[in-house]
Order: structure tokens, then sequence, then C-alpha cells
């Protein structure tokens, strides 16, 4: 709060410089009224007119008694809040995110604050039906809003002020959030019930001695229900419950024995949400003993914390470093620190949770973007009131408001989906979480069986300490990896659609014996491509660059940039003929093929089709656990740290689509994910088996991947990449020029990469097109500017591109254009 001094008139007027949720390069200064001079806090959230007529929710940056020079300051409407819900800390997390990735701080804070808590004129409100309220407790106000909703199913804030005819109504709808009584349209509807088992507890009437006497009396004339009490007494430890299947399969007592049981009160039952994805494998990893090879490992991190901030945790698939993140969570807590393990995949966060609430009880908050607006508000509150221990969450995790952060941990740390790609900030959560912990004085373990070259370089460099674990946990052992040359099997004939034979016996052998597989194929979709044999066209997307993909479930051809779909053709639109082939083939393919060549076989798919659903994906994961699925086709989903214990055989069905990508990283990313994939199998007491096929067995990557050789691919890499002027030697910033029309673009991106070059000289690469050279209507151009680590300044770099940036703004002959800024495109 602020300490008021009593000016000449006995009022000091206030203004206050807030950031607005908008992309505009400046903050923006309010006057404050006199009667909310107390009310204001540097992270409180005000509300402002900006503009003719739009209202939107602020934060306080900055407070002065300055007024701006150049245009005179409106006042504030309202301060939305008692205590501030962005820290300091906070706010310099994303000053940071805004210069460093050169981006306005309005679009960091859009990025960061839930949509519940930056509410505008726009915003539609729904009323919450299931929710139970009282409207005797509502004011006059709060029961025209929940009326209106009854006859109207959602309104837009600014109707919602029409109809009380006041300026702003923020203050009124925060209440009846704040009640339960409403939520926000952006909502993801849940229509997935949480999974409950039920749970088996003895009446606490016979927990007492001669009431258990008595009992055993009563029921010496029903054995079955004496022999399901004998076996819940073996079963539970000081009255504790017992899992209700597992007394039934104990006991043998059969389930009408155990409803009398019930009938009578002797038992009590229990109904529990659990997570979906709890296998009786992992309670049995859960013993939390270290192997020797864990314990000289966290040793080893120990070591290297007291020294440096950032340790890199380098250990095979199935090492068990998961065993290693918890006993540092543990010591983090005990010191009374606040703990943040981030995972790259949505999904993971709820394979991980049940596990970690073993240890650490309910102080563990979930945070990610498939969580509701309300949800995500409730869990920003609490991480705000210190009533989180740990939290566990996707990428965005970074954002919220920590107090008391003592560890980071990234899990996964090479994994592609901590980068931001559309729209801005284009942060990497892991670079960003490492600046967080620098804030908060904390320490970051970076945790991968396949490192990013960066981390790996920085560990090179001494810049981060490193820990390893090369052997896998307990009992499982490496998988065995074999080769298949599909043009071998092509020309012998061998070849079933896109299974190899050695494929298709490994996965009839696996389900002969009850064993679960995986196939991987990095591109979803039927067929990418259907083209005219005749004349060779193409069908297109209407507003993009590319070739339209053929989803046999839609039945329709769909862009996988903008969206668009069209009815797939069966005559050819340009010449008339039927004869319209498929090439290529995705995950829907796959799934169908096989479903025709092993018919009995369980088949589901795992890709952004049907992952789209809030909980879609763990319901998949849940099935696949509990082996109502025999076989998963997946995309790369598949591959980030999913541990399943029945699978034995992994499928990869084309190595050859991400070796030939062109991009400086393809070798590095298909190490990366061959690995990972290939480490999802045989991580119990049985030995997997990994088929890769590919039309080049020799390929060096493919045998540094057999070889589990990640230091040669290293060494090989980094070697290219210092000829050609790559990272992690040298920086990258990424310029795409967009315009709707193609010949202003290239006079426009030839100007520009003129303007750098004067300046830059040939650090500057481009203009070019890229591989999909439009996308919604925008044709692209792209720049490239590569900066030695060594010997230049980056932030001066990056101030003169801003410069250039904004004078090519303010000049006329670009009018339509705008430019995307990619620093460290990953």
């Amino acid at each position: 709060m602020l300490e008021f001094n009593e000016g000449a008139g006995g009022r000091q007027t206030f203004f206050v410089e807030v950031i607005l949720p908008l992309s505009i390069p400046k903050t923006y200064t309010y006057r404050v009224p006199h009667t909310l001079n107390e009310s204001l806090a540097i992270g409180k959230r005000v509300i402002v007119q900006f503009g003719k007529s739009r209202i939107y929710t602020a934060i306080i940056l900055k407070i002065t008694e300055e007024p701006p020079l150049l245009y005179e300051a409106k006042y504030i409407i309202e301060v939305l809040d008692d205590e501030a819900i962005v820290n300091a800390r906070q706010l310099q997390v994303w000053q940071w995110i805004a210069e460093y990735y050169m981006c306005y701080i309005g679009e960091v804070m859009q990025a960061a604050l839930p949509a519940a808590l930056k509410l505008a004129s726009e915003t539609r409100i729904i009323l919450l039906q299931e929710a139970g309220y009282d409207k005797s407790l509502l004011n006059d106000k709060e029961f025209l809003i929940i009326e209106a909703l009854e006859l109207q199913p959602e309104l837009k804030i600014s109707d919602i002020a029409n109809l009380l005819g006041q300026k702003t109504v923020f203050p009124l709808l925060k209440g009846l959030f704040e009640k339960g009584v409403i939520h926000i349209s952006e909502e993801i509807s849940d229509r997935y019930k949480p999974r409950k088992k039920a749970y088996i507890l003895l009446n606490p009437l016979y927990l007492e001695a001669e009431n258990r006497k008595a009992l055993f009396q009563v029921l010496e004339r029903a054995p079955k229900q004496l022999d399901a009490l004998l076996a819940y007494i073996k079963l539970s430890k000081d009255g504790r419950e017992v899992l209700k299947s597992v007394l039934l399969e104990e006991s043998g007592c059969g389930a009408s024995a155990l409803k009398t049981l019930l009938d009578k009160e002797i038992f009590v039952q229990e109904d529990k949400v659990v997570s979906r994805l709890t296998t009786g494998e992992q309670e049995a990893d859960n013993t939390y003993e270290l192997s020797d090879p864990q314990k000289k490992a966290f040793t080893e991190i120990e070591k290297q914390f007291a020294s440096r901030d950032v340790v890199l945790l380098h250990g095979i698939t199935s090492s068990g470093k998961t065993q290693l993140y918890i006993k540092l969570i543990e010591e983090a807590v005990l010191k009374g620190r606040q703990v943040l393990y981030l995972l790259p995949e949505i999904a993971l966060t709820a394979q991980m949770i049940e596990r970690l609430r073993r240890y650490f009880g309910s102080k563990i908050g979930i945070y990610h973007s498939r969580f509701s607006d309300n949800e995500r508000a409730e869990v920003w509150n609490k991480v705000l009131k210190n009533e989180y221990d740990i939290v566990l969450g996707a990428r965005s995790s970074v954002f919220l408001p920590f107090s008391n952060l003592g560890l980071i941990i990234v899990d996964e740390e090479h994994e592609a989906s901590y980068k931001q790609f559309d729209p801005a900030p284009r942060y990497h959560a892991r670079d960003t979480a490492i600046y967080l912990a620098r804030v908060h004085k904390a320490k970051v373990l970076l945790g991968s069986a396949t490192p990013s070259l960066e981390s790996y370089y920085n560990v090179q460099t001494d810049k981060y300490g490193l820990a390893e674990l090369v052997e896998r946990f307990g009992a499982s052992k490496l998988p065995q990896i074999e080769v298949v040359s599909i043009t071998d099997e092509t020309n012998k004939k061998t070849i079933q659609s896109n299974f190899t034979s050695v494929l298709l016996a490994e996965i009839k052998l696996a389900l002969e014996n009850k064993e679960q597989v995986i196939l991987f194929q990095n591109r979803r979709g039927y067929t990418p491509i259907l083209l005219c044999r005749t004349c060779g066209y193409l069908p297109k997307c209407i507003n993009c660059d590319v070739s339209l993909t053929y989803h046999k479930s839609s039945g329709k051809l769909h862009c996988h940039y903008c969206g668009y779909k069209q009815e797939t053709i069966a005559r050819c639109p340009a010449c008339g003929s039927t004869h319209i082939e498929q090439k290529g083939f995705g995950t829907e393919k796959i799934e169908e093929d096989l479903q025709f060549i092993i018919p009995e076989a369980r088949i589901a798919r795992m890709d952004l089709d049907t992952t789209r659903s809030k909980n879609s994906f763990q319901k998949l994961i849940a099935d696949f656990e509990d082996a109502k699925i025999d076989v998963l086709v997946g995309t790369q989903m598949v591959a980030k740290g999913l541990d399943f214990g029945n699978v034995t055989v992994i499928g990869i069905i084309s190595a050859d689509s991400m070796l030939n990508y062109p991009d400086f990283r393809a070798y590095e990313r298909s190490f990366q994910m061959l690995s990972q994939v290939a480490g999802r199998a045989g991580r119990r007491d049985k030995i997997g088996k990994v088929i890769i096929q590919t039309y080049n067995p020799s390929h060096r990557v493919i045998e540094q991947v057999i070889k589990n050789d990640f230091e040669g691919l290293f060494n090989r890499e980094v070697a290219e990449r210092k000829t050609f002027l790559y990272p992690p030697l040298y920086r990258l910033i990424r310029l795409d020029i967009k315009h709707k029309d193609p010949m202003l673009l290239s006079d426009i991106a030839y100007r520009l990469s003129i303007d750098l070059k004067s300046t830059l000289g040939k650090r500057v690469l481009g203009p070019e097109e890229p591989m999909v050279s439009r996308i919604r209507n925008y044709y692209i151009k792209t720049i490239y500017i590569k900066v030695e680590r060594n010997g230049i300044s980056i932030a001066k770099v990056k101030n003169f591109l801003a410069d250039v940036l904004s004078a090519m703004e303010t000049n006329k002959l670009n009018k339509g254009a705008f430019v995307q800024v990619d620093v460290d495109p990953y």
C-alpha cells in the first residue's frame, strides 16, 4: 500500500501507468480519482476505458504523481482487487519476456493472465445452471443480471452494462464469479466423468475388541460374509479403507455377501475420485528406495547446485528420473520453498499428479491450457495465497504468481512443445523458467534422455552442471532395436500395406502374449495427398499454399494450417478423370489398415484429431493402461514421457519423413523422437522390441539411435553447425514478413533486408520464401539474422532491429505489411 502525504490542497493526485492486454508498444497512464487513492497498489487490476468506448482490465505497473506530457490522462473507473494479483517478481519476468522475445508487454499479459481475470467489454458471461445459490442473498443488481441470464443463455459484458445503465459492472461480475454463479464463454465443457473407485471401511463401532468378537459370533453362520471380514482385516492397516475390487478378489465372497454387509452397516462404502492413470506397476515403483545409480546422481545434483543454478540430468529412458525429482521436491518443500514442475504435454500432468500426491498430499496444483478459465483463475488465486507447495503444469505455468519459488524442474527439456509459436509472446518455457528461477534465487533441474543441443552445449562450456543416469531402474532393460528395409521388403513383396513382415510378426506375437503395441507415424490424417494420375492435379487450400490432407473420419479434405475443409474429390475438377490416387499415409490410414490385417485387435488412435476435447487424452491413456486397447497408433504425442508397463513392441512406420525434413534441427529432432518412442518399450521386467521401418537402414542417425550414442550425435551436429553458423554456437532471429499482395511483399521484404544488412552485413540471410509461403491468404517472406555469441551484444542487435522495424511501420510504402519476430525459433 502507498503512504500518503497531505498536499497543499489536502489531497494528492496520483497517476497510474498500466499494462493493457493489447498489442501496443507502450504502457498507458491514467489519472486516479481521489476516492480511490488508498486502494492503489502495484499489481492490482483496474478498470479503464481505452479508445472511444472499449473497457479493459489493466494491471498497475507504476504509481506516480507525474501526469503524462503528451496527452490528457483519463480517470480509471475502478480498482478491482483488495490485494495485488500480480507480484513484483512476475512483472520483472513479464518485462524480460517482452524485451528478450521482442514483443509487447501487453501481449505477455494477455498470455499470462487467465481470461477470467482480464474481462473486457466483449467477454461473454454464462450462468452456471448447476450452481447452488440462494437468490435472497443477491443484491438488486446481481439479481437483475441472473434474471437476464436465465432468459438468455449468454450475455456480453457490454450488454449487462446497458441493462444496468452503468459504465462498469466488473465488481458485480467479480462477486458473482467468486460465488460460483457465472462462468465465461471460453470455458471448455467437461463431458468426461472423473473415474471413481469404491473403498470399503469397517464401521468404527467394530474397531473395539468386544464388539468385533461379538461380530465374529454373529457371522459364524454366514461363511461368505465372514470371509469378507477376515480378508478386510488382513488387507487393512489400523482400520484404513480397502479397495472394493481388491477385497472381493482376496476374499472370494461374491458381490451379494459384500452388499449384505453394507446393508447391515458392518461395512461402509466410500466412492473416491482417483486418477485414471494410476496402475499397479506405478504403485509398486513408489517404494521410494533409490537405487545406487540414482543415489550417485542425486549426490551429484546437490553438489552441482552448490556452485551452479542450473543442472542437466541426462538419464536414459526408464532410468528413474522421476524418483530423483520427487526427492528434490521433498527437500525443497521441507525448506518451505515452492516447486514448479514443468511437463511438455498436458496428459503427462495427469499421469504424474497421483504419484506426487502419494508423497505430498493435497498441496499440489495443476495448471494448463485445457483447464477452463474459471479453473485456471482458481489455481492462480491459490498460488497467490501460497496454498500450493508444488505446481505441476505445461509451459503457461511459468506465469503463475509464485512468491517463494525454490526449485524448477523442467522434465523432457528438449521438447519443442515448450516453445510458443503463435501468437506472441513466442517464448520458450525452459529458458523463461531459468530466468524466473534467477529472479527467485531458485535452482533449475533440466531432465531428459535426449537433451537439446543447447543445454548439452551449456554443460560442455561449463555454464550448466551435469548429472547422469546410465542404467534403467530395477529389472527393466533397454529395448532391442531392429531396422527393417522397406525397399527390400517391397522388392520381395513381403510388405502388407505399410507394414513389413517383421513388424507384423512382432505385433501378432505381442497380442498372443497379451502384451501391448505402440505404432508411431508422425503425420495425422488418412492420406496427405490426393493426386490426379492423368493430369497431376493436386487439391490445395484456398487460403494457404499447402495441399489438403484427406481425413476419412470426416470424409473431407482438411488444411492443417488454417482449418479450411472441403468435400473430397472422386473426379478431377481439372481434366475430369476418375483416376484419383492416394499418396502417403497418416495415423488414420495406419489404424484402418491394421484393423483390416488383424481384425481381432483393439486399436485406438492418439493424435490431434482424437484428443481435442478436455479429457480425451487422459481417457485414451487410461483405456490403454487398463488393457482395453491392444494397439495404440499415434503421432509424437506417444513419445513424450508416458509410462506404459505392458508395452513390449514399438513400431516406427516410417523414419524417413523426419530424417529428410528440410531443417537444420532435423537430425537432432529425429534422434530425440526415435529414442523417446523406443524408450516406451520394456519399461518393467519384459524386454521390449523396437522395429524401425526405413528406406535408408544405414543412415547415421538410425545407427546412433541403435547404439544410444548421444555423444556421437552431439559432436557431429555441433561441428556442422559451427561450419554453417547455427545454434547453439550462434543465436538466431527469424522475421516473417507478411502481406496479401505477393508483389508488394517482395519489395517490402527486399527493402527491409537492405536496411538490416547496412549494419549487420552477412549476418542477415534472405529474404526467401519459407516452405509454406502463404497462410490464411497472407504471403510470407522470411529473413534470418545469425548472431555470434561472442564479440557482439545481442541486446544492441535487438535494439537496432526494433528501430528498423519501427521505421518500417511508419513508411507508407509498407502499408498492409506486418512482421512477426521469433527470437530463438526452435
